[in-house]
């Protein structure tokens, strides 16, 4: 018998080093990514941030900006330094996710909740895109961490640091606001800690979170509030009107069973489920600390997930209600549906280190790290053959910011024909001195048919420039095929006067 056990209790210990082995894998190829991935359009724009400093931005708060111009000034001016950036931040992030984590969770829960993050694509996007959600995370799960112990372990001058913390995550992204929207939720669903509200230490908390956002308050005060009113009421506006599109919200669920994996999103809504039925879904009936999990998770899941009827919520928005929504079902998958989840999580990170060197499957969107490269140096002969021209581009920022990330000089955006450029309506924005100049057109060309010339050039070019050329197109290619394109015009005598 002693000898039946002992083979059991081995062959449990090979399958624990085995599924800790596959983890550590997943968490290298991270890594490998760093340095074989090119850098996204996100990578480009938000080092756009911090190429020129301020106290906030038209489309994002400034966090993001900070992190990038902190890891470039040491590191240099590279997307190495930029994706390990965000790499880091993403590792101090799973450090405190799994600070919280045991808060609520010990054992083999505990590591099963750390396993299931770590498996994520979210994980990956968080540790290799460049975007507000990364600095966001970091430092919604360090409010948490704070949060819980001003509350369940009645040490008040963390509600002082949580103010602070939720601040810094406000600075990341507006989506902040749901974390001390959660807070109150959570104390006023909680006879046992309602008192706090009332309590010195908790108004503290309230303003010193002011305290913190005051430099992206005041930058929208300078600048006619346009950030708040982009991320507020204009997205508003845009679904005005606009009736029911079931195809959003499947859209949803489709790309949240990617981020998060099958496995942990369906986990989640099913425990998130069983534990509201067993209290009668009253939630002040819920056990506390399951309600503060659910606080966190719930509203932000629930309020996306109304608005994707009405229009596309973009796969990252949902992340941070991930992080108590792991720690709640981490509580009760059982161990072989963690071990699931990771040989997936393997398989399709593999299926990446394939896409991103050999390129099989070229995505038909400028949302590529490929070609970019290639693009910049293709623009730099291109500008020594017309050395008076200046360069710009119209597809929102994706390729101006590129540019303006690998080659030397000044590349403009959209703004150049009228149209809203973002942040680079506030950068280098007095275009008189363009006035009467000659330009580059880049145009990406992401659905491209053939390797020809367009013959028809953008129709807004002709109302800023008193006559448009179109030149040879660029062509990127992948082991001789083509799997990038991009018109090029040359635009001459630009007139600022039709401005």
């Amino acid at each position: 018998m002693k000898t039946r056990m002992k083979g059991f209790q081995q062959k449990a210990e090979k399958k624990e080093q085995l599924l800790t082995g596959l983890v550590i894998s997943i968490v290298l190829l991270r890594f490998v990514f760093v340095f074989i991935m090119g850098p996204m359009p996100q990578d480009a724009y938000y080092f756009f941030y911090s190429q020129h400093p301020a106290l906030s931005y038209f489309d994002h708060p400034p966090m993001i900006a900070y992190l990038l111009s902190m890891f470039t000034t040491v590191l240099g001016k590279n997307i190495i330094a930029i994706k390990f950036a965000d790499t880091c931040t993403t590792l101090a992030g799973i450090a405190l996710f799994y600070q919280l984590g045991k808060c609520f969770l010990e054992g083999q829960k505990l590591t099963n909740a750390l396993y299931l993050l770590l498996s994520t694509l979210m994980v990956t996007i968080l540790s290799l895109v460049s975007t507000p959600d990364t600095p966001l995370v970091l430092f919604w799960t360090w409010s948490l961490c704070l949060i819980y112990q001003a509350i369940f372990k009645d040490k008040p001058v963390y509600w002082l640091w949580s103010g602070i913390v939720m601040g810094l995550t406000f600075d990341s992204k507006y989506t902040a606001i749901l974390l001390p929207a959660g807070v109150i939720l959570f104390l006023l669903l909680s006879p046992a800690y309602r008192r706090s509200l009332l309590s010195v230490w908790f108004w503290l908390s309230v303003i010193s979170f002011f305290i913190v956002i005051s430099p992206v308050i005041v930058w929208n005060a300078q600048h006619h509030f346009a950030s708040f009113k982009f991320q507020g009421a204009s997205r508003v506006n845009d679904t005005t009107g606009i009736h029911i599109q079931l195809k959003y919200f499947f859209g949803l669920i489709g790309h949240q069973l990617l981020v998060v994996m099958p496995v942990l999103l369906i986990a989640i809504f099913y425990y998130t489920f069983r534990v509201s039925k067993k209290r009668q879904f009253s939630f002040p009936r819920i056990e506390p600390k399951t309600l503060f999990l659910l606080c966190f998770f719930l509203p932000m899941i629930c309020g996306f997930t109304f608005v994707s009827f009405f229009c596309w919520v973009k796969l990252n928005w949902l992340m941070p209600a991930y992080i108590t929504g792991t720690i709640l079902a981490a509580g009760y998958l059982p161990r072989k549906w963690v071990t699931y989840q990771v040989y997936l999580s393997l398989v399709i990170h593999l299926l990446l280190v394939v896409e991103i060197i050999l390129y099989p499957f070229p995505v038909q969107s400028d949302d590529t790290w490929f070609g970019w490269q290639d693009l910049a140096a293709q623009v730099t002969q291109l500008k020594k053959t017309y050395p008076k021209t200046f360069v710009f581009s119209a597809d929102g920022y994706k390729t101006s910011a590129e540019l303006n990330l690998l080659m030397k000089g000044f590349t403009y955006s959209q703004n150049v024909i009228g149209e809203n450029a973002l942040q680079f309506d506030y950068v280098n924005a007095d275009l008189s001195v363009l006035h009467g100049k000659d330009a580059l057109f880049i145009d990406s060309d992401p659905h491209f048919k053939n390797e020809e010339k367009s013959n028809q050039p953008n129709g807004s070019l002709l109302h800023y420039f008193s006559s448009v050329k179109e030149l040879q197109p660029i062509i990127i290619r992948k082991n001789g095929k083509a799997v990038r394109k991009f018109l090029v015009y040359y635009c001459s005598n630009y007139a600022i006067t039709n401005l």
